[in-house]
């Protein structure tokens, strides 16, 4: 059996977006200090699930900066079993078009949910925490991803 070299694709093959700044949520009551913040230094992107995941984390970013020390991050995903609350161990995303839920549901047991970029329906809530540990956060691990895989800046073609 002989190797044969991977096949990669041309960067240039694809519009990474990284000249679009992230557009800001349109909330009315919100300050436009905390709208800036949530798109602060983040670009669009091509994916469709990676674009919905950097927002879905900047969300949950801003949700977690309200809640008090005995309380953490939990979310109503619609088609879940039983009364739907999952506790977030980790958000992600499969690009071009899944995003990923893991965490725990209301008895302790390990869920994944698998969905959709077009059919996502999440309600971020205040759960309390185990009195035997301190709150968990994810938003900062979330936005940290979010800044790794920011899109750079393409050098533009120049024109003959």
């Amino acid at each position: 059996m002989t190797e044969t070299a991977p096949i990669v694709a041309p960067p240039d093959m694809f519009d990474d977006c990284a000249d679009k700044p992230c557009p800001e949520p349109v909330m009315p009551g919100a300050p436009p200090d905390r709208l800036k913040a949530m798109t602060d230094g983040v670009s669009m992107r091509e994916s469709p699930a990676e674009w919905a995941f950097v927002r879905l984390s900047k969300l949950i970013e801003d949700f977690e900066k309200g809640l008090d020390r005995d309380e953490e991050i939990g979310a109503t995903i619609v088609g879940l079993p039983g009364d739907a609350t999952l506790k977030f161990d980790e958000v992600g995303f499969w690009a071009p078009d899944l995003l990923l839920f893991s965490g725990k549901n209301a008895d302790g047991k390990p869920v994944r949910v698998i969905q959709h970029y077009a059919a996502l329906n999440v309600t971020l809530s205040s759960t309390r925490k185990p009195e035997e540990r301190e709150a968990r956060r994810i938003g900062f691990q979330l936005s940290e991803l979010v800044q790794k895989t920011n899109p750079r800046p393409r050098a533009k073609a120049r024109k003959s």
